[in-house]
């Protein structure tokens, strides 16, 4: 008896390459559709819905600080924090869970998975901020019915809202490239808390440190002029771009390397 031979199989390589879009919408579909990214995304939902209910109560003798102002600065808080854990997630699970390979067999080049995941990041946190922007203009409206003038005042400022959209950005690209740079969900989030509050913590203790390196180096020291609605000035935006180079743009970098040239198992 003689039996056929099967053709092998093989690749086509002139194939079309798949979009840039649909991986960029592959990978937003990976920030809810694994459990810890949808609780994340919920939590964000549910304590910012809680912080307006206590803003409400505990500020009914301070109308002043019930504002469209003060309800968007206080919004963006729980998804600055949340945020940057769910960008380190969508770098680090696919290496955690042992996925990375057949991601990288659907598209080798793995550049276009980089910038899939970082701007599919990018677009959650443009989500957030405006999601902040509509829960605080609902609070505010509650406010204006519930209490007297000035409570329910529409007075964001453009400054208030660069500096938020600033520093989402900034804590999520920071999540991004500790991320990229270890490959490791634990590592990361713990470098992404430690490493600030530990820099913090020197500054705090060390006056030479503070007065010298901290200023330009020290997370918590260049953000702060971004954390009110007034325009930073010419030095504050130096400080704050030297730090985005060392803790951003460098492990950002190497961790754009390390995922290019590191071997799947």
């Amino acid at each position: 008896m003689t039996t056929l031979a099967q053709p092998p199989v093989t690749i086509d390589r002139g194939a079309a390459p798949i979009p840039l879009g649909r991986l960029i919408k592959v990978e937003l579909r990976k920030l809810v559709d694994t459990r810890a990214g949808f609780w994340l995304i919920a939590s964000i939902a549910v304590i910012s819905v809680a912080v307006v209910a206590v803003m409400l109560i505990v500020n009914r003798n301070n109308p002043d600080s019930l504002n469209f102002g003060q309800f968007f600065g206080m919004m963006n808080i729980p998804s600055s924090i949340i945020l940057p854990v769910l960008a380190i997630l969508l770098v680090t699970s696919e290496w955690s869970q042992r996925n990375a390979l057949t991601t990288f067999t659907m598209e080798p080049r793995r550049e276009r998975i980089v910038i899939a995941k970082l701007t599919a990041a990018l677009i959650a946190a443009a989500g957030a901020v405006v999601f902040s922007l509509i829960l605080g203009a609902v609070a505010n409206v509650i406010a204006g019915l519930v209490y007297s003038s000035p409570a329910g005042s529409w007075d964001l400022t453009a400054a208030g809202l660069v500096n938020s959209v600033t520093m989402q950005l900034f804590g999520l690209l920071l999540g991004f490239g500790f991320a990229a740079l270890l490959l490791s969900t634990p590592g990361a989030i713990v470098a992404y808390f430690a490493l600030p509050t530990a820099m913090s913590l020197l500054t705090q203790l060390v006056p030479w440190f503070k007065d010298n390196l901290g200023q330009w180096i020290d997370m918590a020291s260049t953000q702060t002029p971004f954390q009110s609605g007034e325009w930073a000035t010419g030095g504050e935006w130096a400080r704050l771009i030297v730090t985005a180079l060392i803790w951003i743009a460098i492990p950002l970098t190497l961790g754009v390397i390390r995922v290019l040239r590191t071997e799947v198992k």
